[in-house]
């Protein structure tokens, strides 16, 4: 039995400029393409984010048997009218089934929606979850609105209702001369995010009012999140006044979230396990970006710390929980 990486990117290929500023894609050639803004150059890319030969060679070099197929953030479409956002994300979740079906189940594909306007977010979840695909991404925040708006949990509610899983990534970080250096709104922005946006579901007593069948996954880590637990358990404790909004103190909140694994260093993997337990990390190696893990799961192997069944619970056994698989990695027929 291979590993299970929840975290992997797609675009599809020749995404067109739809003008206004939009993200599109520019092919250069057969093999590298260019995500545009506009007119402004925003990543390179190659064929391993359409290509599922490609990403099927690559899996197999790096011991990966499924592997979990998302959005990139940058796609969301959350500025656009819901309506709009409806009609791109339905086009995008249509051309990631194709992306797919080349894998034969190993290639399995999460929706995006319109999370903007919950209404026509779980309608199409409520499509996509019919027509093959497996869970959904989602970005941390829609504009200032973060996961306990009331909006976002009635999403949440429907996706624990339907037993989707939930990928949570962290996307349009803020910016300033200061982070416009070194990718820092990466190296720093997209951590933070994260961390506030667990904070939020928390504190805004979003783990009180959705299911606890709910299941949902956090990108890189969780951020800084295991890091400053004591922190934010301090604070709930010594600032109740300002803080305890939620039922419960942080603590008590952390078997309810998943993160993901690709945190690189074994000494960052062991503050995960330590914090949130073994049976909340799954591999992800944000495949096939170059700020991600290859050869994936590389840390996991490393960490000498792990006993074989936490090693086992990390490389597949949570993630067949968590995506609902049987035992050789297969997602049920919808």
């Amino acid at each position: 039995m291979g590993t299970i990486d929840v975290h992997t990117h797609y675009v599809p290929n020749g995404w067109p400029d739809l003008g206004d500023g939009r993200p599109w894609l520019r092919v250069d050639s057969e093999r590298d393409a260019m995500i545009m803004i506009g007119s402004r150059e925003f990543r390179r890319i190659q064929s391993d984010c359409w290509d599922a030969e490609v990403r099927l060679a690559d899996m197999d070099t790096d011991g990966v048997q499924t592997q979990v197929v998302s959005p990139t953030p940058v796609f969301f479409s959350y500025g656009l009218p819901g309506e709009q956002a409806e009609k791109v994300a339905r086009i995008f979740n249509d051309l990631a089934l194709e992306i797919c079906q080349p894998g034969h189940g190993r290639l399995l594909p999460f929706a995006q929606v319109p999370l903007q306007d919950p209404d026509a977010a779980c309608r199409e979840l409520e499509r996509c979850i019919a027509a093959g695909h497996v869970g959904v991404e989602i970005g941390n925040h829609v504009g200032d609105r973060d996961l306990d708006d009331a909006g976002i949990v009635t999403f949440l509610q429907h996706a624990a209702h339907l037993g989707a899983p939930v990928f949570v990534h962290p996307w349009d970080m803020p910016d300033s001369p200061r982070l416009a250096r070194w990718m820092a709104q990466w190296l720093t922005g997209m951590p933070s995010e994260t961390h506030l946006s667990i904070i939020a579901l928390i504190l805004g007593g979003v783990f009180d009012k959705v299911p606890e069948s709910l299941k949902i996954c956090f990108a890189h880590g969780g951020g800084s999140f295991a890091f400053w637990l004591g922190r934010f358990e301090n604070a709930w404790h010594q600032r109740a006044d300002i803080i305890a909004t939620s039922q419960q103190p942080p603590s008590a909140y952390i078997n309810r979230f998943s993160v993901d694994s690709v945190v690189f260093d074994p000494i960052a993997l062991r503050t995960l396990v330590d914090t949130l337990g073994s049976a909340q990390v799954m591999v992800g190696s944000d495949y096939p970006y170059p700020l991600g893990e290859r050869p994936v799961a590389d840390v996991v192997h490393r960490a000498d710390f792990l006993s074989d069944d936490d090693r086992d619970l990390i490389l597949r056994g949570n993630a067949r929980k968590f995506l609902g698989l049987d035992r050789d990695g297969e997602a049920p027929t919808p």
